[in-house]
């Protein structure tokens, strides 16, 4: 099973200068992008099914903020599709308000880091951020705007799952959305503990949760809620530790998948390799889900990890099985 593939869909064994004629000779095929390998969950059943912990499971990627890519902002569609060219993932994004109540994604309470603007968000009205521009990573200003939620969910459809992280929008709101887009196939929620996981649970059939469990006592405190782990895929933390990996056998035994989050930790690690080897690590140890902000890179280094066969296969559209070759000969 392949889920990392090369980013250009032209695979060219030539030589020199009659390689260098064709793609001058027609630019568009140096610049043709690769098909997006979405994730085919077509309801909550399916979704329900896709974090379901077997021990016989495909490894899941996490885009965190959607991903870091130079000239792609983060929480913006064009890195949502960016990492998707590369890889099946689901998206971890970041909904916050306006000061008229429009719910747009920014990890920031703040405008400076990602945007061309300054100040708080919830000061601004959505016609004054419309006219900002998304920076990269490197602070590089970008052709895109800042996306508002109900953007993301109606392109999610079909795509991939997008998680709602808990930032400054009530839950109540996020209930609204949600049901108002009939999204709970494809739109899941972050909790961070049992009282609002219980809320979702009421509220929407079929929810899929993101919960942080870390602790046994944590564990334990969504047992009392009466919330099902049928609807939970936890977060167990930045690192697996000894006490990380007794909860996730706690969590296995129920079915739970379990989730490490790459993003304040092993994406930090300024070699690539260490990094490679530290991705790998997290799914030897027992985890099931990376997140990563560096979700491309992260799937080109568990390769190894995935499994010949798995009944969940089917949940990964993983491109044309043959790549395209152009030969050109003198």
């Amino acid at each position: 099973m392949r889920l990392f593939k090369p980013s250009f869909r032209l695979q060219v064994s030539a030589v020199g200068a009659g390689l260098a004629l064709l793609l001058l000779g027609n630019p568009s095929l140096a610049q043709q992008k690769e098909p997006l390998q979405n994730l085919n969950i077509k309801n909550t059943k399916e979704l329900h099914q896709f974090f379901k912990y077997t021990g016989k499971d495909v490894p899941i990627l996490s885009g965190h903020r959607g991903s870091i890519v130079k000239g792609f902002p983060e929480n913006s569609i064009p890195s949502f599709e960016e990492t998707l060219r590369h890889t099946p993932a689901f998206f971890e994004i970041d909904p916050r308000l306006t000061k008229d109540s429009v719910i747009v994604l920014m990890h920031d309470a703040t405008l400076d880091r990602t945007t061309t603007g300054t100040g708080k968000v919830a000061d601004y009205t959505w016609a004054e951020l419309k006219k900002l521009k998304l920076k990269d990573v490197e602070g590089n200003v970008t052709e895109y705007g800042i996306p508002t939620l109900d953007e993301v969910i109606k392109w999610s459809k079909g795509k991939t799952v997008v998680n709602l992280d808990k930032k400054d929008v009530p839950l109540a709101m996020t209930v609204k959305k949600i049901k108002e887009h009939n999204a709970a196939a494809h739109v899941m929620v972050t909790v961070h503990n049992a009282k609002q996981a219980k809320y979702y649970y009421d509220q929407i059939e079929g929810i899929m949760m993101s919960a942080f469990v870390k602790t046994k006592k944590e564990l334990e405190s969504y047992e009392k809620a009466g919330v099902p782990w049928s609807s939970i895929m936890a977060y167990v933390g930045p690192e697996v530790k000894p006490e990380t990996k007794e909860v996730m056998d706690l969590l296995h035994a129920r079915g739970v998948m379990c989730m490490v989050s790459a993003a304040p930790t092993y994406d930090k690690l300024p070699d690539p390799a260490a990094r490679r080897t530290a991705y790998q690590e997290v799914f030897k140890a027992g985890a099931d889900v990376l997140e990563s902000d560096l979700p491309i890179e992260a799937a080109a280094a568990i390769q190894t990890l995935l499994p010949p066969k798995s009944a969940k296969a089917k949940f990964f559209n993983r491109g044309p099985k043959k790549e395209k070759r152009v030969l050109v000969r003198q």
